[in-house]
């Protein structure tokens, strides 16, 4: 998402501040440090659970949750604007006569939430005279008082607000003096404090922190009024500003030692300055004649197609058609895991996993309270499990969760959606130059760039931010106007090389929409460079005519 896309999605203008309603009021900055004591959280989760208990509902749990986010926004030598905000209240959900029933309040006593758990339950109530069949809740034993907090060297919320200014208008000067017209920098923090309470005897609480800087440089070309743009090639992550700062760990495991991530630090100067001389060199770059090519695909840009051609339509909503009035439905339909479908090549190993540390998604438990976990989704190539919350699990024959439930705020209901979905690195050593040194007629891509779908997650194009031709086993000269279609099946199944783990690298999507009413969240996806044989490659120049 570019600048102008986020500030039109959010309403964030440099003239005021037009909140979305998810986001809350504007705060100060010091504000962004407070925290709500353990035992007031505790006191609004039993009023909560004790009233849904009172009137009659079979299960109840209570979302009590403070989310906070800061924006700063800078373009050139100019801070455009700083955006502080907070959202909190207290979200109950229930189960009475076999039915779902929510309810939420900004009243932080005891009396409202209870209040509010009373009204889940005539909502549960109603919502039965229409439901064909009860719901069906996988078991989740209680965990008692249990905590959980991203791995963070260095709260994001803490740092000063001079030190980011200072940061951004450094990148922005930096790319300037490189040869940058315009340049534009940010930085996006989310700190989610959130208390879980249920029926099942948990009392979970979390401290979730997420970061993101994009930037984007663009060139013009004085002489013909041409311009090209660049964008950074950083993701999103779970992670403090030691992102930014360079505090961070190269390279951490996951709890299990099943995935090394690397790339925990991002150097957002150096790649301004690259990006300032990159989109000079696209105005004078090759435009790719279209045809057949190898696809020497990098984990900055794999991440996105990774996220709409497996993410999605692995989500059992969706393949049951419950998102397919807003987002879609799925090729990906359950008889295809009864046959064990054969969605890539044999090379092809894709997992979820929402333990894996700096990665958007990593949680110690599910807005559900379901202990999070790792899962095989495609074994080697065959398509082996989807996405499930605790009301979906019945539907695979699971006795447990997945782990996929998620409100982005304590005001909506708690739903499936996606966790980290990611391609296993290849068992062969092998780097990126191994790999282009294998290829003949290829193109090397990075970057996210503009893509299309369709409903059932089927036929895709995807574009990207940097195009380099191969010819011969070598690099030879940039290209512009590249694109690839793709059938997902066709494509995954044209997967023949992958690098190892010393080359994987997270890729993020910082506000992925779903439902109805629409919520947001984060999800990375990890990869290592990847190739894929005789991918069908357009000019788009020439396609838009």
């Amino acid at each position: 998402m570019d600048r102008r896309s986020f500030l039109a999605a959010c309403g964030i203008g440099a003239g005021g501040v037009l909140l979305p309603g998810f986001m809350g009021r504007a705060i100060a900055a010091p504000q962004l440090l407070e925290t709500i004591d353990m035992a007031v959280k505790k006191r609004l989760a039993d009023a909560g659970l004790s009233a849904a208990s009172a009137a009659g509902s079979s299960y109840c749990d209570v979302r009590v949750g403070r989310y906070l986010r800061q924006f700063v926004i800078t373009r050139e030598a100019n801070v455009q604007n700083i955006v502080n905000t907070e959202s909190t209240g207290v979200g109950v959900r229930v189960i009475a006569d076999g039915a779902w029933g929510f309810a939420a309040t900004n009243d932080m006593t005891p009396e409202a939430v209870a209040a509010a758990a009373r009204l889940a339950t005539a909502i549960a109530r109603a919502n039965a005279r229409n439901q064909t069949q009860p719901v069906q809740l996988a078991p989740t034993p209680g965990v008692g008082e249990v905590s959980w907090k991203t791995p963070i060297r260095r709260n994001a919320m803490e740092v000063p607000i001079q030190e980011k200014v200072d940061l951004l208008l450094g990148v922005n000067a930096a790319a300037t003096a490189a040869g940058a017209s315009f340049v534009n920098s940010q930085l996006f923090l989310v700190n989610e404090q959130k208390y879980f309470a249920s029926s099942d005897g948990s009392y979970i609480d979390q401290d979730v922190h997420r970061i993101w800087a994009p930037l984007t440089v663009t060139v013009i070309d004085q002489s013909t009024g041409k311009f090209r743009s660049r964008q950074g090639l950083s993701a999103p992550m779970g992670l403090g500003y030691e992102y930014l700062d360079g505090r961070a760990e190269d390279k951490l495991e996951s709890a299990n030692g099943a995935v090394i991530s690397y790339g925990m630090s991002y150097d957002m100067r150096e790649d301004a300055i690259a990006s300032a001389r990159q989109a000079r060199e696209k105005l004078t770059a090759k435009s790719v004649e279209p045809g057949q090519y190898d696809l020497v695909l990098d984990p900055d840009h794999l991440g996105l197609t990774i996220h709409e051609s497996v993410g999605h339509p692995l989500e059992l909503d969706r393949v049951l058609g419950y998102e397919a009035n807003f987002a879609g439905t799925s090729f990906a339909t359950l008889d295809k895991r009864e046959q064990r479908f054969q969605y890539g090549s044999e090379i092809v190993n894709l997992f979820a996993d929402k333990t894996q540390p700096g990665s958007l998604g990593a949680v110690g438990y599910d807005d559900e309270g379901v202990a999070t976990k790792r899962w095989n989704l495609i074994e080697n190539g065959k398509l082996v499990d989807y996405q499930a919350t605790r009301d979906q699990a019945h539907i695979l024959g699971k006795t447990e969760s997945d782990g996929c439930s998620y409100a982005d705020s304590w005001s909506a209901v708690q739903f499936q959606r996606m966790p980290n979905v990611s391609l296993e690195p290849g068992k062969t050593p092998m780097t990126r130059n191994d790999m282009i040194a294998n290829v003949e007629n290829g193109i090397y891509i990075l970057g996210r760039g503009s893509f299309s779908i369709d409903q059932q997650r089927y036929n895709a194009q995807f574009g990207g931010t940097l195009f380099y031709e191969i010819k011969d086993g070598k690099i030879t000269q940039p290209l512009e106007d590249v694109a690839y279609q793709m059938r997902t099946p066709e494509f995954w199944n044209a997967c023949s090389a992958i690098c190892d783990e010393s080359d994987y690298r997270m890729f993020g999507s910082f506000f992925d929409g779903k439902g109805q009413p629409s919520q947001v969240s984060a999800v990375s996806h990890g990869s290592s460079t990847t190739r894929f044989d005789k991918i069908n490659v357009i000019n788009t120049a020439r396609s838009l005519g």
